[in-house]
Order: structure tokens, then C-alpha cells, then sequence
């Protein structure tokens, strides 16, 4: 991907996560950070083009300024992208989804704690408060998850539950935010899937015999 431009690499990305269920029809967003710029996909990416976007598509504003909350295809988190890069300098991508497996923890309200060796180093991923979709203090809440965790977001990505809504995932780039985001998803399956083990009741020799 380093010879794409930004959006031909966010392009490939929604697909990408599309086709692994780490987001669905209902929405979504994904940017990126170019110097004082965001890249952004537009309003209803998922519901009406199925996160099948063309470069043209993505939008790119200041990331100073309310320049990117006017545009009539302002995606409507918008400005939980735009709080996140004023507020980490560090972050040069950011993701909102909604992963399958990762649902029913926000509706549940609960933490994803790290059962897999990959996802030790994201440490517990946290709940947000409750907050309206598409409001200012649901941004503010999202800022304030991250505060302290930015020694992991320098190293890779950290993450935020969005209660009864979704993820947000705060990366160095595209790449470690979306590697970032699968490893919380098949890390949500894993404790789902822990109940639907059967009890041990066999005892296995290392005798052969």
C-alpha cells in the first residue's frame, strides 16, 4: 500500500473490512491523517454504495476548522475523527465499526479484556459512557477513553467501546488500526466462544501405548 495514495488505500480498507464482517451495511466510518488534512469516507458509504467507494469518493478537509462537518457528505462521526486527531498528534488513522463479534460487548456495556497473546498489548479495551450517535459529547467521551493510552496508540492502535453503537480504533495509520481492529473482534469471539465449549470430563495420556 505505500505507493497508494491515502483514499486509494482507505478504499481498500472499507472493502476489506467489509468482506470480514468488522463492519456492516449500517455504517461506519474510516480516515486518515495527511499532515493538517483528513481523509475521510462519506455519509452513507455502507447503507447506499455497500462500502464499494471509488478514491473520488473519500472526502478531504483541514482538520483545523469545521470546513469537514459542513459538507453535505459528512460522514456522521465526523467529528469524533476530527477530536481524536486535535486532540493525539500521534494518531494517523482512525476507524469506527461495527465487528460482529465485538456487538454484543457494547451492548452489554462490558470491556473487552485481552485473552489472546496478540491483543496483550492493547491492554483492557474500555466502554465509553453512554452518548448520543453523532453528537459532540459522544467525541469528547471517545477522547477521554484514550487519555493515558497513548503509549499504545504510538506502538500500534488503542481502542474505544462505543455503548450500544460500535468500536472506535485510534492508530499510527491505516494499516495497525485495521490489524488492531480484527485482533479485538477475534479476541470478543474468543470469550463468546469460551460458553460454548463443552465441559472437560476426558483425561489424555502422553503415554504411548
Amino acid at each position: 500500500m505505500q505507493h497508494q495514495s491515502i483514499a486509494e488505500q482507505i478504499v481498500q480498507i472499507v472493502r476489506l473490512m467489509f468482506e470480514r464482517h468488522l463492519t456492516d451495511i449500517a455504517g461506519g466510518n474510516v480516515s486518515a491523517r495527511e499532515g493538517e488534512k483528513i481523509y475521510i469516507t462519506p455519509r452513507y458509504a455502507g447503507s447506499r454504495q455497500h462500502w464499494q467507494l471509488a478514491p473520488a469518493d473519500i472526502l478531504c478537509a483541514p482538520i483545523d476548522g469545521d470546513a469537514l462537518l459542513q459538507h453535505p457528505r459528512c460522514s456522521r462521526e465526523g467529528r469524533v475523527h476530527l477530536a481524536i486527531y486535535r486532540s493525539y498528534p500521534d494518531v494517523g488513522a482512525v476507524i469506527h465499526a461495527h465487528p460482529f463479534h465485538v456487538l454484543p460487548f457494547c451492548v452489554a456495556g462490558r470491556p473487552i479484556e485481552p485473552v489472546l497473546e496478540g491483543t496483550q498489548k492493547f491492554g483492557v479495551t474500555p466502554v465509553a459512557p453512554f452518548a448520543p450517535a453523532h453528537s459532540e459529547t459522544l467525541a469528547q467521551h471517545v477522547v477521554e477513553a484514550l487519555r493515558g493510552r497513548e503509549a499504545i496508540i504510538r506502538k500500534q492502535a488503542a481502542a474505544v467501546l462505543l455503548s450500544k453503537h460500535g468500536i472506535v480504533v485510534a492508530g499510527v495509520d491505516l494499516l495497525a488500526a485495521v490489524d488492531a481492529l480484527e485482533r479485538i473482534d477475534w479476541n470478543a469471539w474468543c470469550i463468546l466462544g469460551q460458553n460454548l465449549l463443552p465441559v472437560a470430563t476426558l483425561t489424555y495420556s502422553t503415554t504411548p501405548s
